[in-house]
């Protein structure tokens, strides 16, 4: 394996050039090729460009982009130089620019429009230390002169890149000699936490940190080189520029799209991946646009896809009891397992194979034809989620890491998945659960998730007091996660320590569960259960809109409007009802999770606002933003 991770892609290169790299659209709606060879001279000719500029070993140069080609390329070019960029994306505020700007003590930022720029111009009285700022589009006159006026030069990516190719002509293999230098110890990057609980933290990740799973992943998942990843997730984040890592380690391609339903879906179709990574909010919203497609049918073909779906469900939960792929927590026979599915399998094969034919082969075509399997990270996959594509034969593999672990440490793996998991820790990597005191449980006991490997992070950057707290002796590091081990080590994860309610009875109720219930139900898009240091739960609701205008029309409610409706006596019973069929003791929830009231919110949670990069519930954001409403629900 290569030193760094630039040396890594130049291995590539030099190995199959023709090979396409990227499929990118480029200010277009069509993806057009770019080929390893092409790519490595792309990232040598900027790499010269920002020698130029006076970027040098040891740097850290801002990175404020969306997805796009010149990500990458700007990427390695600093990484190559011996520099460390500090990425974000354009959902950023100007404050959180701002802050990781001038806290990484940023001479040069990268940014991709001239919407970036003006947030960086609206703080420049915070950023002493900025003094240059190259811009991927044009920017207008009017800018440039607040810029100069403000003393930052402004380049765009076309100068410096111009620049880059008249330093190569006269230096030619100046990139390559500099990148040789790099060492697997350098800082590759200091990406900032989503700040789902307050002030961001700079994360500090070496070329190693990444490098480790480049090794081990395609042990895990069968990538080939020259097959195809749509890329969905903000590449600034930690997850996707491993994909794109690990993409480049088996000589693989990467195709850029967004995560918006029909953009996406279009893009499957044009691009026929064989593989994405994705958070589960976004299989989510698959699986929702599956079940809202058929419901705006009706009749026969909303009949026939229920009941297919149903005997599907059988038939995964019967394979997979049989091929011992649900989790033991100490209570299975494994002979039970295999002697209890098979005469059912038997069975309700021949209509699992007509469900094949009529439903399940069409939904899967509309992911390309040749989709292998998914990869969900960046949260925890709600269990309906994870069956429906079970059922309808779309192999979904879970994922688990932080920010902090650059980020995988587990992820089911593709030959022996355990459905419920994460799978168990990847090779190198070590977990142990542990209770209050850092005393391990075991397995098949819950506690607090600590893991070690070569992909744990250098530290906080500046922050030495927040490392200590989080890092443990024998480099141990506290992920502030709760989780099992199965018997044979795989690990499922059932919340977040620090998002652990305790009510005024001393009760501790972990609100996740609580919530992937309640979003089960047709009617609901999102919610937030609340409740800390209260006698009750309750619970924020972001109804699906569609749902309940159809709703409302079908059962004669006045609909003057959509806010207006959600105020109805005959909706409130609607989600009354909703809600406490998904949260009683039937479905094992103790009395005390029960949500005793709940208040409907005609907007749905945005990122940036409610919501992290990852598409997380930032709580602290929900207390600030909807504190009228959180007061009234608790005022008894």
């Amino acid at each position: 394996m290569a030193e760094t991770l630039p040396l890594l892609f130049m291995e590539q290169a030099a190995t199959q050039p023709n090979e396409v790299m990227q499929y990118s659209k480029q200010g277009g709606d069509t993806f057009k090729p770019t080929t390893y060879r092409d790519m490595a001279n792309e990232v040598a000719t900027f790499a010269a460009g920002l020698l130029e500029l006076g970027v040098k070993r040891g740097d850290k140069v801002g990175l404020i982009s969306d997805n796009r080609k010149e990500w990458l390329i700007t990427d390695l070019a600093i990484l190559g130089l011996g520099g460390a960029d500090v990425p974000r994306g354009c959902d950023a505020t100007e404050q959180e620019i701002a802050y990781i700007l001038s806290f990484s003590s940023c001479a040069l930022t990268v940014v991709e429009n001239d919407k970036q720029l003006q947030k960086i111009l609206a703080r420049r009285k915070d950023l002493p230390e900025l003094k240059d700022a190259i811009l991927y589009d044009a920017v207008g006159d009017d800018l440039a002169a607040q810029a100069a006026s403000a003393g930052i030069r402004l380049h765009t990516y076309a100068d410096v890149y111009a620049r880059g190719v008249q330093r190569r002509a006269a230096q030619p293999g100046e990139y390559e000699a500099e990148a040789a230098k790099g060492l697997r110890s350098d800082l590759a990057t200091l990406i900032y936490t989503s700040g789902t609980t307050g002030e961001p933290k700079g994360v500090m990740l070496s070329h190693g940190n990444f490098l480790h799973q480049c090794v081990i992943l395609p042990k895990i998942i069968a990538i080939g080189r020259g097959e195809v990843w749509l890329s969905v997730l903000p590449v600034w984040h930690s997850f996707e520029r491993l994909v794109q890592y690990a993409i480049i380690a088996v000589g693989a391609t990467i195709a850029y799209s967004k995560p918006v339903g029909a953009i996406m879906l279009a893009d499957f179709q044009a691009i026929r991946p064989h593989w994405m990574a994705s958070v589960p909010r976004i299989w989510e919203s698959v699986k929702d646009g599956v079940y809202k497609n058929i419901r705006q049918h009706g009749g026969i073909k909303l009949a026939m896809f229920s009941f297919f779906v149903g005997i599907g469900e059988t038939w995964a939960l019967l394979r997979n009891m049989l091929l011992g792929r649900l989790p033991d927590f100490g209570g299975r026979s494994r002979l039970f397992d295999l002697l209890i599915p098979i005469v059912p399998l038997i069975l309700i094969a021949p209509l699992r194979g007509l469900g094949e034919i009529l439903v399940f082969k069409k939904i899967k075509t509309k992911l390309g034809g040749r989709f292998r399997a998914g990869i969900s990270g960046g949260g925890a996959m709600p269990a309906s989620v994870d069956v429906f594509f079970d059922t309808i034969g779309v192999q979904i593999l879970e994922g688990y890491g932080l920010t902090e672990t650059a980020p995988v440490v587990a992820l089911r793996p593709q030959r022996k998945p355990v459905m419920g998991t994460v799978g168990p820790a990847i090779q190198g990597t070590e977990f142990r659960v542990v209770d209050e005191a850092g005393h391990d449980l075991g397995r098949c006991k819950k506690g607090q998730v600590w893991v070690r490997g070569p992909q744990v992070m250098l530290g906080y950057y500046k922050k030495p007091e927040l490392t200590a707290k989080v890092m443990k002796d024998g480099g141990w590091l506290d992920t502030g996660d709760i989780g099992m081990l199965t018997r044979k080590g795989y690990l499922k994860l059932t919340g977040r320590a620090k998002d652990t309610i305790v009510l005024r009875g001393g009760e501790n109720v972990e609100p996740l569960p609580i919530e992937q219930r309640i979003n089960d139900s047709m009617y609901i898009k999102q919610s937030v259960v609340l409740g800390q240091d209260k006698r009750y739960l309750a619970a924020l609701i972001v109804p699906d809109q569609d749902a309940v205008m159809a709703w409302a029309k079908e059962n004669a409610v006045p609909i003057v409007d959509y806010e207006t409706l959600l105020s109805e006596p005959a909706v409130r019973e609607l989600f009354d009802y909703e809600v406490s069929q998904a949260i009683n003791t039937k479905n094992g929830f103790k009395v005390f999770e029960r949500i005793f009231t709940f208040d409907l919110l005609p907007q749905p949670f945005e990122v940036g606002k409610e919501l992290s990069a990852k598409q997380e519930i930032k709580r602290h954001a929900i207390n600030d933003i909807y504190k009228h409403r959180i007061d009234k629900l608790f005022k008894n």
